[in-house]
């Protein structure tokens, strides 16, 4: 390699330090990504980085070298697979091992078991109505507005981004107030990093007990017909299939929504008088997640040029493959950016992702019209991680409206301490304790 042409690593890169390996965990690589994937791509289609110290990866920064590795059967998503846990090079208690370790659903199956875990995801998630859909939405997007309307200002993603993809879920799911309350608090802290195994217990305990109720009482709802489907799925299986729904589907979600009132908001007035374009355009350019695809070569071999061993694990950069390329026209109707996955593991919540998030964007612009940030876009901050595209927050300031036509909302809670919460101290910890119980209180008035 011509040393002349390599590109000098961003600020706060210590790829010197770290035998060539980027560091993708810190506080500069959220501020500025591009500036680290523009150097990454000097390995060529696919780099070394670092996840979490000690932890290696190879990131996958190549539109097509990604494409191939998502639609390649030779690759294993078995992260039992993965050699460097194996070993015990990476520990355990690692920040990153809770998204990454291997558990019994459809994102960690290869073959015959993959395709019939996937199938009963994907056949039961298509039963949901879209006009039901849009009618949750609104009505979880019209409780949330009226919280802070009146008040002239707001954290979109505190107050709005990161509590409305919940709401929605647990109504598509049927949790009841108690079981929703639950799965709400495990959720916020497995991602915010409060107590994340203890806050993983609180989630799976929920759902299991979601699964037990619908067991004796089924309803019209998602978990209902995972449960009523022909690959006739375990308690074990339908535990795992409905967290990962529930879990792995909220975060992405909540960033999508963020991410694209962040680009709406920073663009001039009108530049999008269509949501789904402003979606579209921050799928590409902005992607809620950023870097995940778990894969791992089944035997050594040579791919896009490069030596790869057997269980080494292998990312794909969704940021990265999406912006190296020049999206042409076709493209772009096409739809053909990588932000969903692609392949037999390509998600299959983009439908109805997609709804929510129109109607939560429309809902919020249509009811708050004058809205618009409170501080320089300089000075929004994201979140560290090396998975997630997150802002930390996004302040707006508006002219005071009333939510018309809708109760008044009810007053932060008094919180008390129950037998549930002594559970774990995840959950004493969680941040929005009745968060579901208050929503279901108001939508009865």
């Amino acid at each position: 390699m011509d040393t002349h042409s390599v590109p000098v690593p961003p600020p706060g890169c210590p790829a010197h330090d770290s035998d060539g390996r980027v560091p993708l965990y810190q506080p500069e690589f959220a501020a500025d990504p591009q500036a680290y994937y523009d150097f990454l791509r000097h390995y060529g289609p696919m780099a070394p980085v670092e996840l979490a110290p000690g932890v290696e990866a190879t990131l996958v920064t190549d539109y097509t070298a990604a494409l191939n590795l998502l639609r390649d059967p030779s690759f294993r998503k078995d992260a039992r697979q993965w050699r460097d846990l194996r070993s015990g090079k990476v520990p355990e208690d690692s920040p990153v091992v809770p998204l990454l370790a291997y558990r019994p659903n459809c994102m960690f199956a290869d073959g015959a078991e993959h395709q019939r875990l996937r199938q009963a995801v994907t056949e039961s998630m298509a039963r949901i109505d879209s006009r039901r859909l849009a009618h949750s939405t609104e009505q979880a997007s019209t409780y949330l507005i009226a919280q802070f309307s009146a008040h002239g200002s707001a954290d979109l993603m505190a107050d709005y981004a990161r509590q409305l993809p919940l709401f929605v879920f647990n109504e598509l799911f049927g949790c009841p107030a108690d079981i929703g309350d639950r799965v709400l608090s495990g959720i916020s802290g497995m991602f915010d990093g409060i107590d994340a195994a203890e806050s993983a217990e609180v989630l799976y305990g929920a759902v299991g007990e979601l699964v037990a109720l619908k067991r004796t009482r089924p309803g019209d709802d998602v978990t209902s017909w995972l449960m009523q489907h022909e690959a006739d799925l375990s308690d074990e299986e339908m535990l795992h299939q409905l967290s990962l729904l529930l879990g792995a589907g909220a975060e992405p979600l909540r960033n999508l929504i963020g991410n694209t009132l962040h680009r709406i908001l920073t663009h001039e007035r009108g530049a999008y008088q269509d949501v789904r374009n402003a979606i579209d355009d921050t799928l590409w350019q902005n992607p809620p997640i950023a870097n995940l695809a778990a894969h791992y070569p089944a035997t050594d071999r040579m791919y896009a040029g490069q030596q790869v061993e057997a269980g080494q694990l292998m990312m794909v950069s969704f940021a990265a493959a999406n912006t190296g390329i020049a999206r042409t026209e076709a493209q772009a109707s096409n739809r053909a950016s990588l932000a969903w996955s692609a392949g037999p593991h390509a998600c299959p919540s983009q439908r109805p992702a997609t709804h929510i998030t129109v109607t939560a964007v429309d809902n919020l612009l249509g009811q708050i019209p004058d809205i618009e940030l409170a501080l320089p876009e300089a000075l929004l901050t994201w979140r560290p991680g090396p998975f997630h595209r997150a802002l930390a927050g996004l302040p707006v300031r508006f002219s005071p409206v009333q939510v018309m036509g809708q109760p008044t909302p009810p007053p932060p809670p008094q919180h008390t301490t129950t037998q549930t919460e002594h559970h774990t101290a995840g959950q004493r910890k969680a941040n929005s304790p009745g968060k579901w119980s208050q929503f279901l209180s108001w939508l009865r008035k």
